[in-house]
């Protein structure tokens, strides 16, 4: 009934998303075909069986996954060194490796990434596609801004009056006729490279299975694999945040790996999820598998029967389309609420931002934003406190604090065995054994007293630290 529901329980907007997505994906295609260094055909055919692909086998209905900026630049210098069918077999060994991840559950990996290192990927996406759009503009003349104006304004006024269609597509399919109508001198989708009218078809990549070529191209699949992975399941989370629904994402792990093998045997390059186009999407209408479909479908229709007609789309109208996206992906309150958040949570993401604007890889940005993250709670859960009194000439400790490898080195510098009573108890009800570091240092500290002939009561074990001290077999010091 679920599937049911995903496939058609919104024809008319997914039909009608799946369709702006289509246009809206043509020049991203051609222009990430050109980062790699590949024919335009070829990006246009990855994101033809990518779409259709991960229509199906996909875990999160609605998002859209297909030629992407992030895969072409980990690909360029493995065409340039061996050819095209090096690169369709490392695609293919991406996506096995992909597989392979998702099901040994990468998936729940994703939960680990904090919410500053998130806001920062959103918010370094939306620069990034702002400032792929300036490059259309230099040299432009009045008319590639009348028409941007003009898709903007149809993008935010027409919801206003109705949204029976998606805004995108009549602003498109509008400044498409006002360009060619009026004879407008603006740069067209034909002018960025040749569309060809070639259906993907199938083609084993012609290599031969040797060790020497798998070593060619597996560190170029692993960084493909990885990358990918990274950005399908961040853009996975966003797409669960804006339609309030969930993903399962080990099956989209799964489902990516599949899609990028089927495509390295149609003569594609492989891909991943798409932020931007999956913003399009959802803000169009888009809801269910069938988006996604249609995405891929209406892309391969266009390609084959409508050519001409797509060549003549003004490319200021799907520059408006996603400098939108880019307005709609920024998270605007992180910036009105800055002062609201924790310092350190507004430092990482503008580190994460900064990063992934600079070197243009979400990897790096979002590997270093999680490091800091991890450091700056491992610096404040270390924190340990351990107070004494003496009560009816007993010594008492309480402890409070986590009790790990990082707290455990010093443990003992708070006790003074030599100087205390008789019998001293030891307070553990504020505190949590998580580790055998943690077992160690404790057994020290008891050792230390008897060392000195005194007695040791130690109080407030919760269960699960008591499990692991008696497991560890540190419940008592052994001899010296």
């Amino acid at each position: 009934m679920e599937l049911r529901q995903q496939w058609f329980g919104n024809v008319r907007g997914d039909l009608l998303s799946g369709i702006t997505v289509a246009l809206a994906l043509i020049p991203e295609a051609i222009g990430f075909s050109i980062v790699a260094g590949v024919d335009p055909i070829v990006g246009l055919h990855a994101s033809i069986v990518i779409a259709i692909v991960i229509a199906f086998v996909g875990g999160r209905a609605g998002m859209i996954s297909a030629a992407t900026g992030a895969m072409a630049v980990l690909m360029g210098g493995l065409f340039r060194d061996h050819g095209m069918e090096y690169l369709l077999a490392a695609g293919v060994l991406a996506g096995i490796i992909q597989v392979l991840l998702g099901v040994l559950g990468i998936g729940k990996f994703i939960t680990f990434i904090p919410k500053p290192v998130m806001t920062g990927f959103v918010n370094a996406l939306a620069i990034i596609i702002f400032m792929a759009q300036l490059p259309q503009f230099v040299g432009a003349g009045p008319a590639m801004y009348a028409i941007v104006a003009g898709t903007l304004a149809i993008i935010y006024i027409l919801p206003r009056f109705t949204k029976v269609v998606p805004a995108p597509l009549v602003a498109i399919v509008v400044m498409s006729l006002i360009a060619v109508g009026l004879g407008l001198d603006v740069k067209t989708v034909g002018q960025m490279g040749e569309l060809g009218t070639t259906p993907p078809l199938f083609h084993i990549p012609q290599i031969d299975l040797t060790w020497s070529m798998l070593g060619t191209i597996l560190p170029v699949s692993i960084s493909l694999a990885l990358v990918g992975l990274l950005e399908s399941l961040l853009t996975a989370t966003i797409v669960d945040d804006m339609t309030e629904s969930k993903s399962n994402k080990n099956v989209e792990a799964r489902g990516q790996g599949i899609a990028n093998i089927v495509t390295g045997f149609f003569g594609g390059m492989a891909g991943c999820a798409m932020i931007g186009q999956s913003v399009i999407n959802i803000r169009s209408g888009g809801r269910g598998r069938l988006s996604t479909f249609t995405a891929g479908a209406f892309l391969l229709v266009l390609l084959v029967l409508l050519g001409d007609i797509v060549s003549q789309i003004p490319l200021a109208a799907l520059v408006g389309v996603m400098i939108m996206v880019s307005i709609g992906t920024f998270e605007w309150s992180s910036l009105t609420q800055m002062k609201k958040i924790p310092f350190v949570d507004t430092f990482v993401m503008l580190i994460v931002v900064g990063i992934v604007v600079v070197t243009d890889n979400l990897s790096i940005g979002v590997g270093v934003g999680v490091v800091l993250c991890t450091l700056h709670f491992g610096w404040k859960i270390a924190k340990l406190n351990v107070s004494s009194e003496l009560k009816n000439g007993v010594k008492h400790y309480e402890v409070r604090g986590q009790l790990f490898f990082g707290t455990a080195s010093n443990l003992v510098d708070h006790f003074t065995p030599a100087e205390d009573s008789d019998t001293v108890v030891i307070d553990l009800s504020h505190s949590h054994v998580w580790d055998h570091s943690a077992a160690s240092a404790l057994a020290r500290v008891k050792f230390e007293y008897l060392k000195q002939g005194k007695q040791v009561d130690i109080r407030g074990l919760n269960q699960d630290s008591r499990e692991l001290i008696d497991k560890s077999g540190l419940s008592a010091p052994s001899g010296h």
